[in-house]
């Protein structure tokens, strides 16, 4: 089950979309009933979050909160996601795309590390492994 929150008044990407997104990369790792939340929040949110977790004292793109448990009801909670879609809009010009395709990319960067892929240990494989798959195919897949 895919959980969308969002801090802002305004919607960065359709919700269906990054449930789609999110609920196809539960599949492709089979934890199809896993629960991921995924949160957007503003700059001064995610400044705090990263200063208190990351002693870096600066708004960042991506946070993930990996949690990794089973409920009570059985079901694998493997964490959130949280995501800043005024850093994302400013990385995306850069790299000349949509802010829909930056979040979609940060949300699966995030995913990555809640199963507990880290930078420089395999997170860059996989990421280019599976990004081309998923961006492509994922919104025609019924969600998990």
């Amino acid at each position: 089950m895919v959980v969308i929150i969002n801090k802002l008044k305004t919607n960065p990407i359709p919700p269906a979309r990054i449930k789609n997104l999110l609920s196809a990369l539960c599949r492709r790792y089979r934890v199809p009933q896993a629960e991921v939340v995924l949160s957007f929040v503003g700059r001064r949110a995610m400044r705090s979050l990263n200063r208190r977790y990351r002693r870096r004292d600066r708004p960042t793109d991506v946070l993930s909160f990996s949690l990794g448990e089973k409920g009570p009801d059985g079901r694998l909670y493997l964490g959130d996601i949280i995501i800043c879609p005024e850093v994302a809009a400013r990385q995306a010009r850069k790299q000349g795309h949509s802010l829909a395709r930056e979040i979609e990319i940060l949300a699966i960067h995030g995913f990555l590390h809640l199963l507990g892929f880290e930078h420089f240990q395999g997170m860059e494989e996989e990421e280019a492994r599976v990004r081309p798959r998923l961006l492509k195919n994922y919104r025609s897949k019924k969600t998990c």
